[in-house]
């Protein structure tokens, strides 16, 4: 079957979502969850192909987001019922105003309609967004990568044999069979079809989709992520907050690939960082991270040489560019020139330069003394999300019910004419 022939079906089938109330959406996303776990020997075993599949053509960082075991599809499972569990905004009224005429004028939130995802190597984007789709009432169409393939449509099996079980019309998610560029290019010029188009990957992909999109679109995920050590910082504290934000799952969007360090802490701070991310971990058995170091970093601590792009890039690994500022203004200053407006954080214990950051910063997650690791749709409590986006219309940062619906004006009359 066609990606255009999916996209048809997947659409007609937009009534029968519609027809639902909340109770009814919650046993599909309950029966979807369960169908999860009884199929996780046959979804394990695809998974296994792919990453062997893989093996040999991405860094093991790429593979680590590629791979699911027990406890990632029960984590997946888990997400589905958290969005369950969440309140039902479909044709919420978000506004009501009586005009002296009469008029009751209600602005109503109601689902876009058809949500397509292109997406790569990571298997749980497959349940994210489709639990999301069928919670807001949007129809769903999935458009894995190559590496994931494999991996997602056995899940999409497993949920759509969910929905069903739930009392669901199965065509309202549905995963496409081809995996060229073609199948791409045609979700991405489908209009009349897709009425929002999500990318979530690497740069390539998003550019891709962006600047080849007829239908709407939403710029997601590549993030250069900062970390600012103020001078007025708890160094402890400052330690636990990088080492979190640049490993605990350095192939993420929302890692930290910048740190910045004020001038009047980095000759103390730079030498306990290298020990913590460098020596320890080494020690540890560890992969370490590499120090891309600016000239002021390097005349402290040994490391990299940073290059001209490495205050620019993405790393998604075990990579940290490292500069030296002289105040909270130049950190921003620095952000505010090679952020991807994603996440940022300072570590400070001065009020004033929380706010000087906070105000000056441009992006869609600035944190004060937490980690950029937590901007992430179950974090913020949104159940999952369908991807972050780092445009600012219609939806900024991690994208959940809300923002897979729009609106529409309902206007109750008793014969009024104009």
């Amino acid at each position: 079957m066609t990606t255009l022939d999916i996209l048809k079906k997947t659409r007609a089938a937009r009534g029968s979502l519609a027809a639902l109330d909340e109770t009814a959406k919650n046993r599909i996303l309950l029966a979807m969850a369960e169908a999860l776990m009884a199929a996780e020997d046959d979804i394990l075993a695809e998974n296994d192909a792919d990453m062997t599949a893989a093996r040999g053509h991405i860094n093991d960082v790429m593979l680590d987001r590629l791979r699911l075991d027990h406890d990632r599809l029960a984590g997946m499972a888990e997400g589905v019922r958290a969005i369950a569990a969440l309140p039902d905004h479909t044709g919420r009224v978000l506004s009501e105003v009586r005009r002296p005429n009469g008029l009751v004028v209600r602005k109503v939130q109601v689902p876009l309609g058809l949500v397509s995802i292109i997406y790569e190597s990571r298997p749980n984007v497959t349940s994210d967004a489709a639990a999301l789709a069928v919670k807001s009432g949007n129809v769903c169409v999935l458009r894995s990568g190559r590496e994931a393939h494999r991996s997602a449509c056995a899940i999409v099996k497993a949920l759509k044999s969910g929905i069903a079980q739930g009392g669901g019309d199965p065509e309202i998610l549905n995963i496409v069979d081809d995996i060229t560029h073609q199948s791409a290019t045609d979700i991405m010029t489908a209009k009349g079809l897709v009425d929002l188009l999500i990318p979530r990957g690497g740069a390539g992909l998003i550019r891709a989709c962006v600047e080849g999109a007829s239908v709407p679109c939403i710029e997601t995920g590549t993030g250069i992520c900062h970390v600012y050590v103020d001078r007025a910082a708890d160094l402890d504290k400052a330690l636990a907050i990088v080492e979190n934000a640049k490993t605990s799952r350095p192939s993420v969007c929302n890692a930290e690939e910048v740190l910045l360090v004020h001038s009047a802490v980095a000759a103390e701070f730079l030498p306990r960082l290298k020990k913590r991310l460098v020596d320890d971990r080494a020690a540890a058995g560890k992969t370490p991270v590499e120090l891309r170091l600016d000239e002021r970093a390097a005349a402290i601590i040994p490391g990299t040489p940073a290059g001209e792009r490495d205050f620019d890039t993405e790393f998604l690994n075990y990579i940290l560019a490292v500069a030296v500022v002289d105040s909270v203004e130049q950190a921003v200053a620095h952000i505010l020139t090679h952020s991807t407006g994603h996440s940022e954080a300072i570590v400070t214990e001065d009020p004033a330069a929380a706010e000087v950051f906070v105000s000056g910063t441009d992006s869609a997650a600035v944190y004060v003394n937490a980690s950029t690791r937590f901007t992430d749709g179950g974090e913020f409590g949104l159940g999952c999300e369908m991807g972050i986006s780092t445009q600012k219309l219609h939806a900024r940062g991690p994208m959940g019910l809300d923002e897979l619906s729009t609106y529409k004006y309902v206007v109750l009359g008793s014969g009024q004419i104009r």
